[in-house]
């Protein structure tokens, strides 16, 4: 009896553990950790969105160097446009040099350095066929005008208009008293105020007032006759700054000065402008070119580079779009609405 009660207990004991083996083999595995289907495609989309697409009409998604040199005049009106054209997203670079309108066709005409040439005149026909020897073909684009304003004291009472002969006579070395220009004139010294030698505007002057003066073998103006001429000339003063110039003319009423006609209105209530020939400085004279210190300011460039550089077609762009916005800030006139339309419809017909 006790021998089947021990063989029982021992079947019972078995089948209990057959059991619990079964109940533990039936039981599922904790499932791994599985990330959720959206926190995976978040992940994805960070790590593969790609850069913006070239948009010439977005500064922020272009980058590169865009390489202009050339006119001094052109010069700080290029370096305000560079300087916005980065702070609207640019991530590229824009180098300038003013190296003078010349030097400027010579690198984008002769060694093709350039992306853009700034220049206070049009391209000359010989700088035109170097061009196409390197297979460039400049496009214009008519960005401003400069405009010289010559300035007197408002107490000056004998001045009011001259004829650019008589203005080269009055900085030329050769005359100390305005009677030497005008009997009637006053028989007392000029004071003379000049921009100094580094500006470009100083060497508009010194081209257009009394370049014509001096003539080499050719016929042709001699300017560095011209330069020495001013150089030489009794009581007179340089400055590179502005403000000396004003203070300077308007200290005497026989002090006479010249400079850019936006700094002229900006001190206007001490100083009269003179008028040329009969014509005085404004938007409508410097634009038609009926006042005679007047000139008109371009950037260059070539149909090829503008379509195998998108970040130099998107800063010429800007630089239309936004140049009377700054123009007037650096010293020059803007250029007409028909002038611009012109050089955006030429913008436009070389991305084609």
């Amino acid at each position: 009896m006790a021998k089947k009660l021990s063989l029982g207990i021992k079947l019972m004991v078995v089948a209990g553990l057959m059991l619990s083996a079964c109940s533990l083999a039936a039981a599922p595995a904790e499932a791994p950790a599985v990330v959720p289907a959206t926190e995976v495609s978040l992940v994805s989309m960070e790590t593969s969105v790609a850069p913006a697409s070239p948009d010439i009409n977005d500064p922020a998604t272009l980058s590169g160097m865009v390489i202009t040199a050339g006119s001094s005049t052109v010069f700080p009106l290029s370096e305000v446009m560079a300087e916005r054209f980065k702070e609207e997203g640019f991530r590229g670079e824009v180098t300038i040099d003013s190296i003078g309108t010349g030097a400027g066709f010579e690198r984008f005409c002769v060694t093709g350095e350039t992306d853009i040439s700034n220049a206070s005149r049009k391209i000359k026909d010989s700088e035109l066929e170097k061009c196409k020897a390197i297979n460039r073909n400049p496009i214009q684009f008519r960005v401003g005008t400069d405009a010289l304003a010559v300035v007197v004291s408002s107490e000056n009472d004998f001045l009011t208009d001259v004829t650019v002969a008589e203005l080269g006579k009055i900085f030329s070395s050769s005359t100390v008293k305005w009677s030497d220009v005008r009997p009637e004139w006053p028989n007392e010294d000029i004071l003379r105020f000049s921009p100094g030698t580094d500006s470009g505007t100083f060497d508009y002057f010194v081209e257009a007032v009394l370049g014509p003066n001096f003539k080499n073998a050719d016929g042709k103006a001699d300017l560095e006759a011209a330069k020495a001429d001013i150089l030489g000339s009794s009581n007179i003063q340089f400055s590179e700054d502005d403000n000396v110039l004003v203070q300077g003319v308007e200290g005497s009423k026989y002090a006479i000065g010249y400079f850019g006609f936006a700094y002229y209105m900006e001190n206007q209530a001490a100083l009269k402008a003179v008028s040329l020939e009969g014509v005085s400085p404004d938007m409508v004279t410097a634009e038609d070119g009926t006042y005679k210190l007047a000139r008109p300011l371009f950037i260059y460039s070539d149909a090829s580079i503008i379509k195998s550089k998108p970040e130099v077609a998107g800063f010429i762009s800007f630089y239309l779009t936004y140049v009377n916005d700054e123009i007037q800030s650096v010293g020059y006139f803007p250029a007409s609405q028909a002038a611009l339309d012109e050089a955006k419809a030429a913008l436009a017909e070389a991305l084609k």
